[in-house]
């Protein structure tokens, strides 16, 4: 870890902090004309694979917004690369696979034994925990199993996930035999990011919401659950580094996610935080959970909506103030400054006014 006394960190182990800690997901993006430039330069995988790039945009986008942690940047999909899946990005719709995996065949394909050729992310990784030592922490980050599969059996993004839900129910067997391919791959990943300095790892599933309740228990949980244990079992836990879990759409899932083991729930914007944090017994740290679009409304409001956010929190140890999902291309910079700006300065405010109450 480079930075296991930061607030960032403590709040993640829900200990008591003296305000709450704020970070964004996709802070370095579009909407900033600093990344833009990059982007005139490089296409976004050819930064993920220049380590000094890559290094480059995280370090800015923490600096300008005066976050308190900066996430590495990266794309979800780096992973499928690695195990025999090539993608590309086509314009205006994303990511493609022109091959999905649809059958036990195609499954048993793929290669396990080639993490280490992602190791351009942990050289990121390690130069940017050399410039801030520390002063900042470092988040690394992998794609969750489900949608990482579902990216793979799709073929790129989805409305209603039919071959993806097809193979779980239809395949079980080659389902389970994939996710534990993806899980093999991302717990190493993961690990090298930790290993080059990472203070904590988030994962991102994406697309989890699109399951119920029972499909997510028996056909998802049990391989997050082995990809946390994994990252615990590798010496994160002796380390000290928490592991964040995050889901869209996830409101109805997210008692079962605190099952995972992972020390904090991220939170979207689809249910209140207090609602979210009960359901969660109260335990463990949560992160989260303005709307994104709120980034487009006027100060006014978009303050209201973060203090409502820091009352629902109540002062509680453990939360880490973050959008439901991430920034959008179109966002005004100004209004990301300002929003962090108000959580580090005021966010105080609520933690004393709350215990006073008590």
């Amino acid at each position: 870890m480079s930075a296991p006394n930061s607030l960032f960190v403590r709040a993640a182990k829900a200990q008591l902090t003296e305000r709450t800690p704020v970070w964004f997901m996709r802070q370095a993006g579009r909407y900033m004309p600093e990344y833009r430039a990059v982007r005139k330069q490089y296409s976004l995988i050819e930064i993920c694979k220049k380590p000094e790039v890559a290094a480059q945009v995280t370090i800015e986008a923490a600096e300008i917004l005066k976050v308190d942690a900066a996430i590495i940047f990266a794309d979800l999909l780096l992973p499928l690369e690695v195990m025999g899946l090539p993608f590309h990005f086509a314009a205006g719709e994303g990511p493609k696979i022109d091959k999905p995996v649809r059958t036990a065949e195609d499954i048993a394909h793929l290669r396990t034994d080639r993490a280490a050729d992602l190791g351009y992310v942990s050289e990121a990784v390690k130069l940017v925990c050399k410039h801030f030592g520390d002063k900042l922490p470092v988040i690394g980050f992998c794609g969750a199993p489900f949608t990482l599969a579902s990216y793979m059996i799709e073929g790129g993004g989805s409305r209603n996930y039919l071959f993806t839900k097809k193979m779980m129910y239809s395949a079980p067997a080659a389902w389970n035999e994939l996710m534990k391919k993806l899980v093999a791959v991302t717990a190493e990943y993961s690990a090298e990011q930790v290993r080059a300095g990472a203070d904590a790892i988030q994962i991102f599933d994406s697309w989890v919401g699109c399951l119920s309740v029972e499909d997510y228990r028996r056909y998802v949980l049990p391989h997050v659950t082995d990809l946390v244990k994994r990252l615990q079992k590798s010496g994160l836990t002796k380390t000290g580094v928490p592991v964040i879990c995050f889901g869209t759409d996830s409101a109805t899932l997210l008692p079962s996610m605190q099952e995972t083991g992972a020390e904090v729930v991220g939170l979207d914007w689809r249910i209140p935080l207090n609602t979210a944090w009960q359901s969660l017994g109260l335990k463990g740290a949560v992160q989260g959970n303005l709307d994104p679009v709120l980034l487009f409304a006027d100060w006014k409001e978009l303050k209201k909506r973060a203090e409502d956010i820091l009352r629902q929190a109540a002062g509680r140890p453990g939360h880490i103030f973050n959008l439901g999902h991430g920034i959008l291309p179109e966002t005004p910079v100004q209004h990301v400054k300002a929003l962090c700006d108000f959580i580090r300065e005021h966010s105080a405010e609520f933690k004393t006014a709350v215990k006073s109450k008590r």
